[in-house]
């Protein structure tokens, strides 16, 4: 899968998410469903996320037998200025609780589900 494939299939990917946490906002509105900063965060992962993807994909076309340790680290690296992420919103924002936990993890497992299935895709059509 080529990174303008991607970044299509990626955009409709996002936008879905986006809009199914802006129904559930106007849906629920008596109930704090998302985090204050949520959109902040959904923003960030959806960044860190692409950039994620084209690092594994550029190493995995500059040697195709290491693409594996090209994923590896694109993940690793996600994960590192994720947590970088949550530790300077929790040292900055007085919100602390469930809610953000929640937000969070959720949009990183989803956002880190689609990458590593594109990731996997472009794998497979090279075994074949």
């Amino acid at each position: 899968m080529k990174l303008l494939h991607f970044g299509i299939f990626y955009l409709i990917y996002t936008l879905t998410l986006a809009g199914i946490a802006y129904v559930l906002q106007n849906q629920f509105s008596d109930l704090r469903i998302l985090a204050s900063n949520f959109w902040m965060m959904f923003g960030f992962l959806a960044g860190i996320t692409f950039i994620a993807y084209a690092v594994a994909d550029l190493g995995i076309k500059r040697n195709p037998g290491s693409g594996i340790m090209a994923i590896m680290g694109s993940i690793a690296l996600k994960m590192i200025f994720s947590m970088a992420f949550v530790l300077i919103y929790s040292l900055n924002s007085n919100e602390k609780g469930k809610v953000f936990v929640l937000n969070f993890f959720s949009l990183y497992l989803l956002f880190s589900f689609f990458e590593i299935y594109c990731l996997l895709r472009n794998l497979r059509h090279q075994n074949k």
